[in-house]
């Protein structure tokens, strides 16, 4: 294809990638070197016709919006927002070094912080769900190809409900379960003995729920892809085992896995993305008070209507967006590799 017409043909999708993707994470990274204005106070006097007159501090709200008018992005902070407390807490950090007793309250402290609270979750949750999620859609896949081909539309159909329902839902319908009226936390207490246990009494039950039900989630779109993939195995190679005796085991390690395995990455890449900006579960199950993520602390700061964090909440995208580039990193390098040898 000449030149030209390929950059005709690109450019299209370019110019969208640039308005739609570039610019937002421009805007959101420019966002986060400043804060949010404080507001102008005045001392002013409070006169009654019985108590007389005291004096206090009232807003002045027309200086204040003045001063926003004048400066929409609010005051210049630079990297002041990503070393305060709420983000990478670098004063809170060397002060626990200096003054912790040993590793195991270093972290403790570390952990109270509220960003290293949202990505020691954000990270558990994404390195447990998504090897898992991809364990069980392999799994299902092997097991879906196996069956009648009268069953397999049903059983297919089956598999996929976690797709189909949308995740806010599906989170809520787990925690309705969990919940002490629900058959699953009613269930719990029975078997634990202990009628006041909770989601939001136990971080450990908190946090196997939500993993639970990330992997419940994700697993339909590891099964769907990979039970693609399986339909295009050459079945003279898969013969040709058979006929030297490889076993089931044999024939999925050495022929099905290896073909699959460029799949494996392309899900490996989009669930890694996809569960390290973990959201809806934390929301659905009210789970902030034992477990919150990175996303979650985007949300908490633009909640307000009055006092929306907008370099706070920029600062952690950014912080969220480092994050993903960090992870996807080695895969993309070994996918790199692995062209080249070709």
């Amino acid at each position: 294809m000449p030149r030209r017409a390929f950059f005709a043909f690109m450019l299209p999708s370019l110019a969208a990638m640039v308005i739609f993707i570039a610019l937002p994470i421009v805007s959101v990274a420019v966002q986060s070197f400043y804060t949010q204005h404080e507001q102008v106070l005045l001392k002013s006097q409070f006169c009654t016709p019985f108590s007389g007159c005291t004096e206090g501090v009232r807003v002045d709200f027309e200086a204040t919006e003045r001063r926003r008018e004048a400066q929409p992005l609010g005051h210049f902070n630079g990297f002041g927002t990503y070393l305060d407390r709420n983000h990478l807490a670098a004063a809170e950090i060397r002060e626990a070094l200096h003054t912790s007793d040993g590793p195991g309250t270093f972290f403790t402290r570390i952990y109270a912080l509220p960003f290293y609270k949202a990505l020691s979750f954000t990270l558990v949750y994404t390195f447990v769900v998504t090897p898992l999620a991809m364990i069980l859609g392999f799994a299902t896949a092997l097991a879906i190809n196996t069956i009648r081909p009268q069953a397999k539309g049903f059983v297919i159909f089956f598999s996929l409900l976690p797709m189909i329902i949308t995740p806010l839902i599906g989170a809520l319908i787990l925690y309705w379960m969990i919940n002490p009226l629900g058959i699953l936390g009613a269930t719990l207490q029975v078997v634990t003995g202990d009628p006041q246990l909770t989601l939001s009494s136990s971080a450990p039950l908190t946090w196997l729920a939500l993993l639970t039900y990330g992997v419940w989630t994700n697993a339909p779109f590891s099964f769907i892809v990979l039970y693609a993939g399986l339909q295009t195995v050459p079945h003279d190679t898969l013969e040709a085992t058979m006929i030297d005796g490889a076993s089931r085991w044999q024939r999925i390690r050495y022929v099905v896995v290896p073909h699959l395995w460029p799949l494996a990455t392309f899900i490996a890449l989009v669930q890694l993305m996809d569960n390290f900006r973990v959201f809806e579960p934390v929301v659905g199950m009210s789970a902030q008070a034992n477990a919150t993520s990175l996303s979650w602390n985007v949300f908490h700061d633009l909640q307000g209507q009055a006092d929306q964090q907008f370099g706070s909440a920029a600062a952690t995208s950014v912080l969220t967006i480092l994050g993903v580039m960090v992870l996807l990193t080695p895969v993309l390098v070994r996918t790199w590799r692995d062209f080249n040898r070709k």
